[in-house]
């Protein structure tokens, strides 16, 4: 929405000076986008007398003129037709950048002839598009500011012009008393009244209007019009030129301008047809049967859409309703009698055929968010006296057919719900005043919005009314009151809590968290044990995803594949979020996963690249249940769904209750999901793993022992199937309060082995640490662990020590 600042004054009676106004509109909801003022372009060109004026010895086309100035007389050469003595004109200096030829000008020679500046045309100053001579003024003082004289001679020229953004739900905005009657709401100003006067019909209308009864619902409920006769279509006058100029519209003709005037100054959107041209003495509001051709006014032509309204007289479509007239029936210079038409059209139909058609207007614009109702009748009659003022003629009696629609309604003004909805404190006077000046009407604790405010649709958009009248600047941060005095309670569940720590944990291990769909392909969601009936979404948006998925590996193995598709083979991916086990509401469970696909580290000379094992996921499962409070020693099971490796996967658990599974993913379904190997992966169940027993939100004191600690180094030669984790528990087990951990350093198989150990053998070492609580231990202290060491693992592996 744009508009000059002497367009609001004609609305508004305010002495605020630009930049208050500028700041209340944003501050309303009007969010200023622009701000274009003329006179700083022009503030340095000044008025000037040519002197003498005599041809340029050496250009036919050229004059050397002496123009007097305010620093004296200056010769200027100049190729302007008009350039002569005693012309006034406006003079741009050395220095001065002339903003239509985008130029700053400097002291120059022409045809070997010294120029001290130029004499300006209107296009050369962006005033207009004329260039065929400089600007020759009728009056004014030599060296008086060109601005100042445009602002005395010729109002509105340069004039500030506002560009400011409007919301879906202003529509009363779109038009500047609109803007006024906010302004003035806020203290900027008095809004001034419109004076409505009915122009009395000298004769009955030639022509009148019917509208379809399939449309006088929803479609047209009021269209009105008259004939003015004996009208002079010619330009219009240079104030309502230099209004439409300053918010980028071309002048016309004065019909057509007074039609764009009314859009912009009263959001009254109107059309003029060339009575001479409507055949029939009817023009019918009617929907187009489809196939109909409009040739509009933007040169192009329209076929009609079955269902869509048009205006039509007994020859064809003249206009498209609400959006667009017809060129048939436009307006020219020739035009001597008009029929002047006022509608209110339905916003939706209205919108629905400037959309199938592709055609943007002001017009449309505006009714489409919902222009006035009851402002149909009055603008008719407003536009109808500045016809008669500016083109002359005589009006016809007003015709028309429907009624303006009801939108009457009214709504509760509950002072004290300002405070509770917005938190501001505004006495109920003040709150009664906004409403009034802002149109509504008041009856007792009932307020009634304007018609031109479809917007309002509750008591909660009355309190918005009158906290951004207010200025919800004002408002101040206040903390809200404890119910209950002391430290709240957690807000967070604790799922959530873990959720979010093994979110954090993931991170921090280098994975890159992915959101993958909750819904996936059957194929895959059979190779993952899911794909029944109970778990197919009835309506899929895709055949890819037609089923909820039972785990979150689908999703990351997908998209593993889409990334090696194009480049990327090191992949860390990780998801949190619910898999499904079944259809019905609740049955599903929040998963943790991580999937590792190629190599751990990149290429480099120190050979530290090595494709990733089934131990990287081991370590970062381990990782997340520690984040998520899981005990430290947990058992290592060997039942695995079918998706995993079954030689190279475990779960880990407490008894039957896994907490997690991790391993390498089954190459059957990394060959489905078109994955390239290696890829391992875990997964946790986040609600499986056991609350601690003592809750608190405190984390356990840090223990340190200012003690020694003692490392010994054991070797077990056990049979080959012994699996290394149960000598771990074996000497883990030894002494409890004694030793801190067991750790794995090497393990040696093969042939070379059974050659030195015997047939079926494998040799096991082990790292025990000792760590003292209370004295150093003694050399006696560690013979006495160490034996029990051997006697656990031999006992539980049988095998051997390594001698």
């Amino acid at each position: 929405m744009k508009f000059t600042l002497s367009w609001l004054k004609d609305h508004l009676e305010t002495s605020a000076p630009l930049d208050d106004i500028l700041y209340a509109l944003t501050d309303l909801g009007l969010e200023v986008e622009e701000v274009v003022d003329p006179a700083a372009r022009l503030a340095s060109f000044t008025l000037a007398k040519v002197l003498h004026a005599e041809p340029h010895p050496d250009a036919d086309r050229l004059r050397v003129c002496r123009v007097l100035t305010d620093e004296g007389e200056k010769q200027i050469v100049c190729g302007a037709p008009n350039a002569r003595a005693g012309i006034t004109v406006v003079l741009c200096k050395p220095g001065d950048y002339v903003p239509g030829i985008d130029v700053t000008l400097g002291v120059g020679k022409i045809r070997g002839v010294e120029s001290h500046g130029m004499m300006a045309s209107e296009r050369e100053l962006e005033l207009s598009d004329e260039h065929n001579g400089i600007i020759e003024l009728p009056s004014g003082e030599v060296g008086e500011r060109f601005v100042d004289w445009l602002a005395a001679n010729r109002p509105g020229t340069v004039d500030p012009m506002i560009h400011i953004k409007i919301t879906p739900n202003r529509p009363d905005a779109l038009g500047v008393r609109g803007l006024a009657r906010d302004l003035a709401a806020r203290g900027l100003g008095v809004l001034k009244p419109l004076v409505i006067e009915p122009v009395a019909g000298a004769f009955p209308s030639p022509i009148a209007v019917q509208i379809d009864d399939a449309l006088k619902v929803n479609g047209c409920p009021h269209f009105a019009g008259r004939v003015i006769r004996g009208v002079k279509n010619g330009p219009s006058p240079d104030w309502l030129q230099a209004r439409l100029k300053a918010i980028g519209l071309r002048p016309i003709s004065a019909l057509v301008d007074i039609t764009n005037f009314f859009t912009f100054a009263l959001n009254r959107p109107l059309h003029v047809f060339d009575a001479d041209k409507v055949t029939g003495g009817v023009l019918r509001i009617h929907p187009a049967a489809g196939g109909e051709e409009l040739l509009a006014l933007d040169g192009k032509t329209y076929a009609l859409r079955a269902g869509q309204m048009a205006i039509s007289d007994a020859t064809g479509v003249e206009s498209l309703a609400g959006i667009m007239g017809g060129e048939h029936s436009g307006c020219t210079e020739g035009t001597v009698n008009v029929f002047l038409e006022s509608a209110f059209w339905d916003p939706i139909t209205v919108a629905s055929t400037g959309r199938a058609l592709k055609i943007n207007s002001d017009a449309r614009y505006r009714f489409e968010r919902g222009v006035d109702p009851a402002f149909t009748l009055p603008g008719l009659e407003l536009a109808t006296q500045m016809v008669l003022d500016l083109c002359g003629g005589e009006a016809s009696a007003v015709v028309q057919d429907g009624a303006a629609p009801d939108v009457t309604r009214a709504y509760r003004l509950d002072p004290a719900r300002v405070i509770s909805l917005v938190g501001m404190d505004i006495p109920e006077a003040e709150q009664r005043a906004t409403l009034v000046a802002l149109g509504f009407t008041l009856n007792g604790d009932m307020a009634t919005p304007p018609t031109w405010r479809p917007d309002v649709l509750g008591e909660a958009d009355l309190v918005e009314e009158v906290a951004r009248v207010a200025s919800l600047t004002k408002l101040q941060g206040k903390p809200l009151k404890r119910a209950v005095p002391g430290v709240p309670r957690p807000i967070l569940t604790p799922m959530q809590m873990r959720e979010k720590a093994a979110r954090r944990t993931i991170a921090a291990l280098g994975y890159n968290e992915c959101v993958t769909y909750s819904f996936i392909d059957q194929t895959a969601a059979t190779l993952f044990g899911g794909g029944q009936d109970a778990v197919r979404v009835d309506n899929p948006i895709s055949s890819e995803m037609t089923h909820l998925r039972p785990d979150l590996l689908p999703g990351l193995l997908r998209a593993a594949a889409r990334n090696q598709a194009r480049g990327f083979m090191d992949l860390a991916l990780a998801e949190i979020g619910p898999a499904f086990h079944g259809g019905e509401p609740g049955e599903q469970h929040l998963q943790a996963t991580g999937l590792l696909v190629g190599a751990s580290a990149p290429r480099d000379p120190h050979g530290s690249r090595r494709p990733v094992d089934v131990f990287d996921v081991k370590a970062d499962v381990e990782a997340v249940l520690a984040a998520l409070g899981a005990p430290a020693k947990v058992q290592v099971g060997r039942k695995l769904a079918a998706w995993w490796h079954p030689g190279r996967s475990g779960t880990l658990g407490l008894g039957p209750n896994v907490m997690a599974t991790f391993g390498e993913v089954h190459p059957r379904v990394l060959a489905a999901m078109e994955v390239k190997g290696p890829a391992v992966a875990f997964t946790v169940l986040v609600g499986n793993v056991p609350q601690p027993k003592v809750k608190t939100p405190l984390r356990a004191a840090l223990t340190i022992s200012d003690l020694q600690a003692v490392d010994r180094d054991f070797a077990f030669v056990v049979d080959k199937g012994v699996e290394v984790l149960t000598a771990v528990n074996a000497a883990q087990g030894a002494d409890k309060a004694l030793i801190e951990s067991v750790r794995v350093f090497d393990q040696f198989t093969g042939e070379k082995a059974e050659a030195q150990m015997g047939a079926g053998k494998k040799s096991i070492a082990l790292t025990v640490r000792l760590q003292p609580v209370d004295k150093t231990l003694t050399e006696a202290d560690i013979e006495v662990v160490s034996k029990k060491i051997v006697e656990k693992v031999t006992k539980a592996t049988g095998g051997t020590l390594r001698g």
